[in-house]
């Protein structure tokens, strides 16, 4: 483990908001110069530690501390504007915001490709959706283009899981279950099983939870966690069905006509910015678990669950049959949706770190 990611871990494990070793290894400060005035729109909610403990300390205090004041940036959640998280690669394209995040899935409307970066089964664990999501963001960016958009980096929430009302041993107990989704690798996913995904926005999954209107529904560890579903839920599972990606994005016009000195502290501080999210995303994960099934010595950054949840440990043929979902489902019908050359793309750069070749 690096220097840097032992110290982003204490930080992380201390509940520091603004952590000082991180922020030291921000860019040095900026040469006198014209002051840029920034909008940004990032997380979903202000609770989320990926805002209260990566944007703000990074994009609304250090940025403006390391720049000398040339530097600033206003700095909102989809909450605060109002936003479903559907409008960012609109509003940064069209230049309303200089930077804008949301979740791959989500942006997946606009940019096929975007949503084969985190297919329902592609990524067993967090260390290959990071090794796949550096690879792809290239390819990623050639495509966004055409919107006038650019992609930062690629980042993840904690795992997604499955969180049942009944119990539960294994994926083959869901069978003709009602399991509320999000995106389409985790319907086509859901329904290998047997199982019937349902849409549901999030703000309503607990009461859905709660009066049977779903039986199971899938969000990341921690995300459960802070909506209370353990009130309204019994049995999690620990299997990654998916990660969750997101992405920093900017207006490209407006990215290259900064100067080259901004851009380049700007571009440092997304890159730290990206190593303390994924191991974020990785402590998350363990963190939610441990809060939904009351371990509170290792429940640090979510609420601790009032009445605990039954962790379901995935079997090997749990395993198997996600793997198989994904090479014989969830992989050609994204592929389907996509285009041929999102297929062609997938063997090159994504295939060689899953280990599945796309087959037409």
């Amino acid at each position: 483990m690096s220097t840097l990611t032992r110290a982003m871990a204490v930080c992380l494990a201390l509940a520091a908001a603004p952590c000082g070793r991180a922020l030291a290894q921000m860019p040095e400060s900026l040469p006198a110069g014209p002051s840029v005035r920034i909008s940004a729109v990032t997380q979903p909610l202000p609770t989320q530690p990926q805002f209260t403990r990566v944007d703000i300390p990074y994009l609304r205090e250090a940025v403006p501390e390391r720049s000398k004041g040339r530097i600033s940036v206003q700095l909102s959640t989809h909450a605060e504007r109002n936003l479903s998280g559907t409008e960012i690669v609109r509003l940064v394209r069209s230049g309303q915001v200089d930077i804008g995040a949301g979740t791959l899935s989500t942006l997946s409307g606009d940019v096929p490709l975007l949503d084969g970066i985190d297919l329902a089964g592609l990524s067993p664990d967090i260390e290959q959706a990071k090794t796949i999501a550096d690879a792809i963001l290239p390819a990623a960016n050639k495509d966004l283009e055409r919107f006038g958009v650019k992609l930062l980096n690629i980042f993840p929430f904690p795992a997604q899981v499955l969180f049942c009302r009944q119990p539960f041993a294994s994926l083959a107990d869901l069978k003709g279950l009602k399991i509320r989704t999000f995106g389409n690798s985790l319907n086509d996913f859901v329904a290998t099983i047997g199982a019937q995904p349902i849409s549901i926005g999030f703000p309503e999954v607990y009461s859905a939870l709660e009066r049977g209107v779903a039986d199971c529904a899938i969000t990341g560890t921690g995300s459960g966690a802070s909506a209370r579903w353990p009130e309204v839920s019994t049995h999690i599972s620990d299997l990654p069905l998916s990660w969750a990606l997101a992405g920093y994005m900017v207006n490209l016009a407006w990215w290259n006509r900064l100067d080259p000195q901004v851009r380049s502290f700007l571009e440092g501080t997304f890159a730290e910015m990206n190593d303390k999210l994924w191991e974020l995303g990785r402590q998350a994960t363990e963190d939610g678990i441990a809060c939904n099934i009351g371990e509170a010595g290792s429940c640090k950054l979510h609420p601790l669950a009032a009445r605990p949840m039954t962790l379901v440990k995935a079997a090997p043929a749990d395993h198997e049959l996600l793997r198989k979902s994904f090479r014989a489902v969830v992989l050609p019908n994204w592929v389907k949706r996509c285009g041929a050359r999102c297929g062609e793309i997938y063997n090159t750069v994504i295939a060689p770190v899953s280990g599945v070749e796309y087959s037409p």
